[in-house]
Order: C-alpha cells, then sequence, then structure tokens
C-alpha cells in the first residue's frame, strides 16, 4: 500500500443491533444506536474537525472543535459526545460553527511553535491538518503573552521524546495509557493554563516513571508532542506495508512504515485482530536489530569449531554444508543425521525444515523449541479434548466473568493480551491467579485479584486436582454439560478419585502451601461466577507433570461446563510467536504435520506420495535424544534453524558437550548466538521484515507476514533450506511461500481451506479452515468436541524428583520481563536494554537477610547441576523459600543450574523447579568468565577484518 494514514472515525463503533437513521448535511445515514453523531458523519466520507478524539477510546468532549449544529436543538453541540437519534437532522458547516472552530484553533495555535516546516512532523500533524480544515490563516492574539514554548524536551526514552512546548493538552496520551494501555502512567498535572502532561507521580522523565513505553500514548498524539524519534532522524514514511510481529504469542498486526528500504516506525494496525491497534514496547520499538552491527549477513565455514571462521560464498557455503551431510549420512546412515525447527520462522520455512528432515535426511529426528515449552499443551489437549490448541479467540476474553491465570504472566510476556484482560477486569470481571510469585495481574492501578494461591512450585497439580475437590464435593460440576458432551463414565471415575479427602484442599495445604479457605474460595468462584476462562502459560508446562496439568486444566473446564462458547475456555498463552505454528507444521518426531502420527499409514502414504520419498515410520529422537546419541557417538550432525539450543535449553554444560560431539554443526540464524560457538557452517538468516509467509498465533490465528524489505544476506530462510535440499539431491521448486502453504493446504485437513491469497484479502483466520469451517474457528468445541466425548483424565499428583534439602534449600523458578524476549538475541541488540540490562535473582527479604544479602549484592545460585552468579533484588514479590530470575542474557547462563528432570509424556524440560543454594559472592563466576571469553572470541572472528574473505 501507499502511505496513508488508517481512517480515524472518532468514536468507537457501537455494537447495538438497533439502527437509526438521520440526515448530516443533506444525506441520509443508518447506523448502529449508539453511534456519535461524529462517527455516523465519517460512515458517509465526512470530516468533522476534530482534536481530543479518536476512535480507539472513549468520546472526552474537550478540544471544542468538534460542534455542530442539531435542529431543534439549542446550542452547538460536540459530535464525539452526542448520540444520533431518529430523524436528526444535523449540520456540520455552517458561519456560526465556521467562527467558532476558527477561534478555538486560534487559542491553540497561539501558544504552539511555528515551526512547521523544520518540524519532523510536517505535513503529519493532526493540529496542522485541522488548522487548515477550519480555514485558519493568522492569529489575532500574538505570540508574545505568556506561552509554555520555553518548556524543555524530555530525551530519557531510548525511542521516543516528549516535547511539552508543542502539548495542547488534549488529554489522548493520558486516556491512552488508561483506557488502551490500563497502566496509568501518565496524568494531567495543574489546572487551566498550568495544566500539563505528567509522566507518573512527581517523576522527572518517562524513562524513570511506570511508563512501559506500549507507544499508546505516540500513537494518540496528535502534534509532535510525542514523537518516535526515528522519525526525526530518517524522515516521514512513503509507504506502508502490513505484517505480523515476530514477538510474543500475542501475534500483533504491524503497519511497516518505510521510507525507501529503511524502517521509519511499526504502528499497530487498527485491523489486527489479534491487537486491536495496540503494540507492546517490542513489537512497536525494538525492531532495531534487523540491522545491528552484530548481525552477519555472508555465509561462513570452518572445519572445526577451533578454527576461525572463513567468509564464502552462498554456493561455496551450500556445497560444503552438502558435501559434509552427505558423507556423514553415508558413513553413519540416516538417523545420525537431524533437524530443529523454530518458533520464530514462518510455518512455510518450518514445514520445509520438518521436510528436509524426513524426505531428504532420511530420517524423523525432527524437534522443536516449542517441545521445551508448550509440548504439553499439545499432549494435554489432544488428549482430553482432540485437538492440540486453545480453545477460543483473544475477543473472547470480553465475555469472561472470571479469569483464572495459571502459570503465566501476562503483563510481561503477552503484554497486549494482558492490556485487554486488565479492561475486562475493571469492567468487572473476577480474576484468580495461581502463581508462586506476585504477578503485576495480583495487584496493579484499578485491578486486583479476587484470589492469589502462592503455591509451592510443582505442585499445580495437587492444586487443580483440590480445586475439582471442592468443586465436586460440593456439588457444583454442570451435570448437564457432562452428560451431554462427555464420557459420563470417566467423569465419574475422575469425580470419585478428586473426591478422596486426600485431595482436600486441608490435606494438601501442607504440600501446596496455599491456605485451603482461600483455595475453596477460589474453587467456589470459578464453578458459579459466570462465563470461567483459564488461561496459562509455562509454568503449567515446563515441569515434571506439565501433561498431568494440562489434562487437569481441561478437566476443570468441563466438569463446569466452560467450554464451547466466547467467555470460557482453556487458553495456552504461547511464548514465541509462532509455537503454535511450529507444532502444527509436524515440527515433533512422532507427528507429521496436522498432529498426525508417523505410524499413521494412511497419513504416511499421502505424504509419501506427494513428496515422492519413502518414509520411516518410527519416531525419531527429541532435542535431548539427539544430544544424547552425539555424545554416544551415534548421532553426527545436525541443522538448527532460528534456535539458540545453548542458552534456551536445560542442563547447560550437557547441550555443549553434545554439540561438541557432533561432526556437522549447521546454525542458521541471524546472529553468531551461543549455539555457533560449536557450529562448522552459519548460514546467515533473514527478519520477518524480509519474508513473505504465515504465522500462526496463540489463538490459532493465521496471519501473513509481508515482506517490506529485501533481505541483507540475499535469501529468505525457506528459499536456503530449498537451497540445501536441492544440493543433497531434492528437486524443489518453490517460487513463493504461497506454492508451500498450497501444499500445506493439500496435506492436512484442519487447514485444507487456506490459501495465500484469500488469506491477504481476509486478513487473518483461525483454523482449523476446511470445507467445515470456511470462515475458520473462533471458538472451538461448540456442539462437541473434536474427539467426540470429552475425556477426563486421573491426574495423580507426582511430586518431582528434584527435591530441596540441608544442601539445595531453595526452589528455584524461572520467567521473562516485559522487555526482554526469550533468549534476547534480538531485544539485546535494542534500546530495551535501557530498563533490563541483565539478570538478577530476586529473593525474600527473610532469605536474604538469612544469608546476608542486600540488593544488587553478587550471589553465587548452585544446584546439583551447575552454578552461576548473578546480582540481588530483594523483594516480597517472590515467597519464603522461592527464588526467581529471568534468562535473558548469555552472561547469567540460568540454565546451567537447570536440571535434566522433565514431562512424563513429552520430555519438556523441568525449568521451574531447580533445588539451588544461594550465597554471598564477589562476582562472575568462572564457568560464566569462561563463557563470556569464548563467545566474544567467537564473536571478535566473526567481524568481517578478522575473517578470510571468500575464494
Amino acid at each position: 500500500m501507499g502511505f496513508e494514514r488508517q481512517k480515524d472515525f472518532g468514536t468507537p463503533e457501537s455494537k447495538s443491533e438497533d439502527a437509526v437513521t438521520l440526515t448530516i448535511d443533506g444525506r441520509k445515514v443508518t447506523v448502529p444506536a449508539g453511534t456519535s453523531v461524529m462517527r455516523a458523519a465519517a460512515e458517509i466520507g465526512g470530516d468533522i474537525p476534530k482534536l481530543c478524539a479518536t476512535d480507539n477510546m472513549k468520546s472526552f468532549g474537550s478540544c471544542r472543535l468538534c460542534l455542530v449544529e442539531i435542529d431543534g436543538a439549542r446550542g452547538t453541540p460536540a459530535s464525539c459526545t452526542t448520540p444520533v437519534g431518529e430523524g436528526m437532522v444535523v449540520h456540520t458547516q455552517t458561519p456560526r460553527l465556521e467562527k467558532l472552530r476558527k477561534g478555538v484553533m486560534e487559542l491553540y495555535i497561539s501558544d504552539h511553535p511555528l515551526d512547521c516546516l523544520t518540524c519532523s512532523a510536517n505535513n503529519d500533524c493532526e493540529l496542522q491538518d485541522q488548522a487548515a480544515a477550519v480555514g485558519l490563516r493568522d492569529v489575532r492574539y500574538g505570540y508574545a503573552g505568556d506561552n509554555h514554548l520555553d518548556q524543555p524536551t524530555d530525551h530519557s526514552n531510548p525511542y521516543f521524546d516528549f516535547d511539552p512546548s508543542k502539548c495542547i493538552v488534549c488529554s489522548r496520551c493520558v486516556r491512552a495509557c488508561d483506557e488502551v494501555q490500563g497502566t496509568f502512567a501518565l496524568t494531567i498535572d495543574g489546572r487551566g493554563f498550568a495544566s500539563k502532561v505528567s509522566a507518573g507521580q512527581g517523576e522527572d522523565d518517562f524513562l524513570s516513571s511506570e511508563c512501559v513505553s506500549c507507544g499508546a500514548c505516540v500513537q494518540a498524539c496528535p502534534t509532535a508532542t510525542l514523537q518516535e524519534k526515528s522519525v526525526k532522524a530518517i524522515g516521514k514514511p512513503e509507504r506502508a506495508v502490513v505484517t505480523t510481529c515476530a514477538y510474543c504469542g500475542v501475534g500483533c498486526t504491524f503497519r511497516a512504515e518505510m521510507r525507501g528500504e529503511q524502517l521509519v516506525r511499526m504502528i499497530p494496525y487498527k485491523d489486527g485482530k489479534a491487537n486491536r491497534g495496540h503494540s507492546c514496547v517490542k513489537g512497536r520499538f525494538a525492531y532495531g536489530y534487523a540491522n545491528h552491527k552484530d548481525r552477519i549477513t555472508s555465509p561462513m565455514i570452518r572445519d572445526s569449531i577451533d578454527q576461525p571462521w572463513r567468509e564464502v560464498s552462498w554456493d561455496e557455503a551450500i556445497s560444503y554444508t552438502a558435501n559434509r551431510v552427505r558423507t556423514l549420512r553415508d558413513k553413519h546412515g540416516a538417523n545420525a543425521l537431524g533437524g530443529i525447527t523454530s518458533s520464530r520462522c514462518t510455518n512455510e520455512e518450518t514445514f520445509l525444515v520438518q521436510k528436509l528432515v524426513r524426505a531428504v535426511f532420511g530420517s524423523n529426528n525432527t524437534d522443536t523449541c516449542a517441545r521445551v515449552c508448550h509440548s504439553p499443551t499439545g499432549y494435554g489437549l489432544k488428549t482430553t479434548f482432540g485437538t492440540s490448541a486453545g480453545t477460543q479467540d483473544f475477543d473472547s476474553v470480553m465475555e469472561t466473568d472470571v479469569m483464572l491465570v495459571i502459570g503465566a504472566n501476562p503483563t510481561d510476556a503477552h503484554p497486549v493480551f494482558a492490556s485487554r484482560m486488565k479492561r475486562r477486569l475493571r469492567q468487572g470481571a473476577k480474576l484468580i491467579v495461581i502463581d508462586p510469585r506476585r504477578i503485576d495481574l495480583v495487584r496493579s492501578p484499578h485491578i486486583e485479584a479476587a484470589h492469589h494461591l502462592p503455591l509451592q512450585p510443582g505442585t499445580n497439580v495437587a492444586v487443580l486436582t483440590s480445586l475439582a475437590h471442592v468443586i465436586v464435593t460440593e456439588g457444583l460440576a454442570d451435570e448437564d454439560f457432562i452428560r451431554a458432551r462427555c464420557d459420563w463414565d470417566e467423569y465419574e471415575d475422575w469425580a470419585r478419585f478428586v473426591s478422596d479427602e486426600k485431595h482436600s484442599p486441608e490435606f494438601l495445604e501442607p504440600v501446596t502451601r496455599v491456605p485451603a479457605e482461600e483455595l475453596r474460595a477460589a474453587a467456589r468462584l470459578y464453578a458459579t461466577g459466570g462465563n470461567a476462562a483459564i488461561y496459562y502459560g509455562l509454568g503449567v508446562t515446563e515441569h515434571s507433570q506439565g501433561s498431568s496439568t494440562v489434562m487437569a486444566i481441561a478437566n476443570l473446564a468441563m466438569c463446569t461446563g466452560n467450554i464451547g462458547r466466547p467467555g470460557v475456555g482453556v487458553n495456552p498463552l504461547r511464548g514465541q510467536n509462532n509455537v503454535q505454528g511450529a507444532c502444527d507444521m509436524g515440527s515433533f518426531p512422532h507427528e507429521l504435520p496436522g498432529y498426525r502420527h508417523i505410524h499413521d499409514v494412511e497419513t504416511r502414504n499421502l505424504f509419501e506420495k506427494d513428496w515422492g520419498v519413502s518414509l520411516d515410520p518410527e519416531p525419531g529422537l527429541r532435542i535431548p535424544n539427539m544430544l544424547d546419541a552425539a555424545v554416544d557417538g551415534t548421532f553426527k550432525a545436525i541443522y538448527i534453524q532460528g534456535e539458540d539450543i545453548l542458552q534456551s535449553d536445560p542442563n547447560t554444560q550437557h547441550v555443549a558437550a553434545g554439540l561438541e560431539a557432533m561432526e556437522c554443526v549447521i546454525v542458521h540464524d541471524l546472529f553468531l548466538n551461543e549455539t555457533a560457538n560449536y557450529a562448522h557452517v552459519f548460514l546467515p538468516g533473514s527478519t520477518f521484515l524480509e519474508k513473505d509467509g504465515t504465522f500462526t498465533n496463540a489463538e490459532r490465528r493465521i496471519q501473513p507476514v509481508r515482506k517490506v524489505m529485501e533481505p541483507a544476506n540475499g535469501y529468505g530462510d525457506w528459499e536456503i533450506t530449498q537451497l540445501l535440499a536441492n544440493a543433497l539431491g531434492a528437486r524443489w521448486n518453490y517460487e513463493h511461500p504461497s506454492q508451500i502453504i498450497d501444499e500445506i493446504a493439500r496435506l492436512t485437513p484442519s487447514f485444507a481451506g487456506l490459501s495465500w491469497d484469500d488469506l491477504l484479502i481476509r486478513g487473518s483466520v483461525q483454523w482449523p479452515i476446511n470445507e467445515k469451517f470456511p470462515d475458520g474457528s473462533p471458538v472451538m468445541h461448540i456442539d462437541g468436541f473434536v474427539r467426540g466425548k470429552g475425556k477426563f483424565v486421573i491426574t495423580e499428583y507426582v511430586p518431582t524428583d528434584e527435591k530441596t534439602g540441608p544442601r539445595f534449600p531453595l526452589l528455584l523458578t524461572t520467567g521473562r520481563i516485559l522487555t526482554q524476549y526469550n533468549v534476547g538475541a534480538q531485544t539485546r541488540r535494542t534500546g530495551n536494554v535501557a530498563w533490563h540490562a541483565e539478570d538478577v535473582l530476586e529473593m525474600h527479604p527473610v532469605d536474604a537477610e538469612n544469608r546476608g544479602l542486600k540488593t544488587d549484592d553478587w550471589a553465587r545460585l548452585a544446584s546439583r547441576k551447575g552454578e552461576t552468579t548473578l546480582k540481588v533484588l530483594v523483594t516480597d514479590r517472590v515467597a519464603p523459600g522461592v527464588v526467581y530470575t529471568t534468562f535473558h542474557h548469555p552472561e547469567t547462563q540460568a540454565n546451567v543450574v537447570t536440571t535434566d528432570y522433565s514431562d512424563w509424556a513429552t520430555n519438556c524440560p523441568e525449568y521451574k523447579v531447580t533445588a539451588v543454594q544461594v550465597v554471598p559472592s564477589n562476582g562472575p563466576s568462572e564457568w560464566q568468565e569462561e563463557y563470556t571469553e569464548l563467545s566474544e572470541r567467537s564473536r571478535r572472528i566473526a567481524d568481517s577484518t578478522a575473517m578470510e574473505p571468500a575464494e
């Protein structure tokens, strides 16, 4: 598309089913009851002047520009706050209105800098536009009186400036922070002439305030008061392309606004069905990694990992890689080879990687980072409901009466969706939080959880079974739903199990550490509070009983009838942008695309016929099995696309040993990550800005990713995989990802109705999309479960094998922070380091005092597997006996201490429960120093001045 603003209708759309017909400037228009006069005029192409009004916030009526005259009514009401009425006759342009508007605009301009020609917002400023719209040509009042033109600019935020000299105090930024984001960081200080926007309570600047830099205020500002620094540096955009964010599983849609090949800014797309025009600091601003100096754009090879990298041409790199893979396959067999797909790459790229492993390498040794985060979701929901995905769309939350959030921290990990949750909570919905840490949702401005159950890490199953015990024994189960939709015999077996006194809150309180009465109250609220929805994250899945916990969640939803309609359901919040898609595309060693087992003859025959190969009917190796086999000498080569397993997978030293034992490690990524320290081939990847394809978010929404600039490395990731496949003898001839989508649709029933062209028209669609669901499926299991009858599964609580004791008396659990993403490879190379430059260890004051530790002290964190050091943050957000850290910085190496324990069904690592000891330290550990030195050496030899040039 060219560059033009999305149309702003001034006020939100009315959802009323009643219609009202009125006349505006001689034209009849019919709109839903409750629509504002301003929006009604905009619906027929009218353009009533406005400054304080915008269609993603409630009407405000302060700027006095949008005045209209209505036959039979007194005065000149504001069109943004005046609802339409049947038969109403409205006039938007009269001599009286022109005079009033021009007078109001004169007052604004008399206290505004007259630097339009040199202002970075020139020709992209609503104040400028509206001054022209009302015909203002001069100001009668002059500019010599008191004004605000000498106000200093706040440059503290790394992404935008705040210039109060240009502020017209329209309150749009304040209202956006309140209504859209829900942080309430901005306010209007003072009265009358002294009124001004302030970032928080007495804070000096935006950076030190509670502002989360979501960009809602910047987007709302009608002047250059709040403006991106990138616009000032590059200039006004000249074109825009709609694409999908590559960070978390919310999957926000953005307008990437470009000037030539330079990305000027990312504007949240108002028609994006996942984000509804909102964004977070990562998607809105943290895209600079795409052009960071650390990015590798030329292929590199080396014969052994102790040699320097040698920069080569693409032809040489692909030939070298194919020869090494072919040699190892011929010598050791296909099962000595494998690959890892990425949850940061598109569906089409992921599909090709698993196809490369199965159809070209000849094994099923394909796995994905999705297994180390959400594979229990796939197993648990497929077992109970019949499909490996969440049940609702994000819009559903606005019809929820009770939210149960377990093992998730939405404000940090899924902030755009968290803003919608908070909006619904401010409307009166109730909240139950089950988490060992006091996350922000427990208590933040204008919301507070009805119940916080601070469980002992590792006891999720016990807590959920206790909730079920209360619901069943107190007669709160929905028997009509269960008899109609579930297997009644299985329910009765399950009900007898949970009714046992040993599953009561009182009996399990010493295990869970959750007060029995609080748990009983939470159970009653969930069962009787109306539409109840469960949202969960990695605090559910990354446990030895992750799959059991997911099934226990499904049991709760079924026994209370909270499935199959808006406002209810079971909703996994995916961590990375395409975790759902990576699973859908057949990344696991036992499943082909669409979650069909490799043992299934009919499914396997379908793929064999289409691909022209024979497929191994036996499941392949998962990542930890590949590493074990490498150490044993039977696994020789691995192709890793878009993942840094050395930093993200558990037991770092074991991962390093496995990689070091392999004879050909191929890393396909943007940067020389930690895994690349052990690589023999580095294939430079492309960013989401440089490719076409699709991502699938946490609500099963398939969305287009659009190329906005040419790949700096010369190829999209799918093209590189095709080059390698063809060098190994395949005859792939894809010319565009749309052809890969066609193949996916041809081979996978749940995607049978999917096509690239249709997706571009619709904008997005939620699978399944096929003949039965031609428009997709926002809500699943409406009339029945995919598997037929819902299946109740008995989930016995089995304590983790990871035990605390005298040597390791504390439990470590890990998580994420708002401004950083996963292992930080992208966000650490952006301005986001201003908020989070290092990982810290959160400790309760009692635990810290017992060890003589204070905030900012160095501490040694040790487990049975390893140790690291990091600084301490003393806080009561964690319970006594529990410590918490993030894993965004490689220098911290949090996974050095994590164990090999994993989920019984899927091998998902038990990141969330590690027995540790914490003691004072003088600084980084010897392991960290060696690790940092190795990483620095790798970065130095990757510098183009240190690499041997291509032949």
